[in-house]
């Protein structure tokens, strides 16, 4: 058994999965063992992992339902715990990690002497340039600029290449399993950093195969899409509220630019839309969800 369990969530994107397990299994030197979380793919991941499993190449768990990204790390993440790994290493299913990405991970670990709560990698998109969707917070309204020094201080990452020690997970809970979507990796990765020194690591890269390079937007997105902004909306609300008046304050403006990109830029359903924007940060002041602990669970 290695140090570090690479934990990939999937659901029903088997060939950016076997894409990424390839990554995986092409580290330079220190390597990792690949934990696949099935999120109860339909599309048959699991049989296409079968040689992969019965040779041990990848230990695959199936979580019975879809627990969205949130829930199948919180799954992932436990089924680490319980296998005795020292490292926990996160991804989605379309990231693929440089050769030489773990790597870094460990230097960083090591020049840190572990006195940190988490390390990101840097996350870019299939032209090179940083991925919008990962780039990481260096303060509630400001996004990493510094692409250059190896080691940068962050607040917020997501789980894209987020590597953090057993120990740490351990003392701060598992991720909010009721988050579902969206912004689940953005609070654990807080939760992280109020109370530790967190960093990005700029030589420790990985693509992120997105279709597009860009944030999501709900006044883009077409009306089979919309459901899932109530999460992210929601899941905002909890997350910006524990900051406090700077928090809120800022909640307040991010309500006011949402609601106008939508009133000035979407071209169908921009009443729905504006109720689901509403609705969802009115019912983020009610969410309360309790955080888990392994050795409570």
């Amino acid at each position: 058994m290695n140090e570090v369990a690479a934990i990939v969530v999937t659901y029903n994107r088997k060939d950016l999965l076997l894409e990424c397990i390839d990554h995986l299994m092409k580290l330079n030197n220190t390597k990792a063992d690949i934990i696949v979380v099935d999120n109860a793919s339909t599309d048959g991941t699991g049989d296409l992992l079968k040689a992969l499993t019965d040779s041990g190449s990848v230990i695959y768990c199936n979580t019975g339902s879809n627990t969205g990204g949130a829930g199948g790390f919180r799954f992932g993440m436990i089924e680490a715990l319980r296998r005795g790994y020292k490292y926990l290493w996160l991804m989605d299913d379309d990231a693929f990690v440089s050769a030489d990405s773990l790597d870094e991970l460990l230097k960083a670990d090591s020049e840190l002497d572990g006195r940190y709560g988490f390390l990101s990698g840097m996350a870019k998109w299939t032209d090179g340039n940083p991925c919008k969707m990962n780039v990481q917070k260096t303060g509630l309204k400001k996004s990493l600029k510094d692409y250059s020094s190896p080691l940068v201080p962050v607040i917020m990452a997501t789980f894209v290449s987020f590597f953090v020690r057993a120990e740490t997970v351990m003392e701060v809970g598992l991720p909010i399993k009721e988050f579902f979507i969206w912004a689940d990796d953005m609070e654990y990765s807080r939760r992280i950093s109020l109370k530790y020194p967190c960093y990005a690591v700029n030589n420790s890269s990985v693509i992120h195969k997105m279709a597009v390079n860009n944030k999501v937007g709900i006044e883009n997105e077409p009306q089979d899409r919309l459901w899932r902004y109530k999460y992210l909306y929601r899941n905002e609300v909890y997350l910006y509220s524990r900051e406090g008046f700077t928090g809120r304050l800022f909640l307040f403006f991010r309500v006011a630019l949402h609601l106008s990109r939508v009133l000035f830029k979407a071209r169908e359903s921009k009443r729905e839309k504006m109720k689901i924007i509403l609705r969802s940060y009115r019912e983020g002041f009610k969410f309360n969800p309790e955080i888990e602990y392994y050795n409570k669970i």
